[in-house]
């Protein structure tokens, strides 16, 4: 199958995208979670908030996702 320069980049282009919001939506979730676990260890009615907080950083993934489609689907 054959493919041109453009094409390639274009998929790279999205792989990155992907990959670069997953590690740092990784590195962001791994300080957020320890500092609810402490915050919920001394108050339980933290729990709420704390999930809320993990959750934030979700959305930078799911804007890479939606970058990497928008890539994919123009090349």
């Amino acid at each position: 199958m054959a493919m041109d320069i453009g094409t390639g980049l274009a998929l790279i282009g999205a792989g990155l995208a992907i990959g670069a919001a997953g590690i740092g939506t990784g590195i962001a979730q791994s300080q957020i979670g320890a500092a609810a676990v402490g915050a919920t260890a001394e108050d339980p009615k933290m729990f709420g908030r704390g999930i809320i907080l993990l959750v934030l950083p979700e959305t930078i993934v799911i804007l890479g996702f939606v970058i990497a489609i928008l890539l994919w689907l123009k090349s």
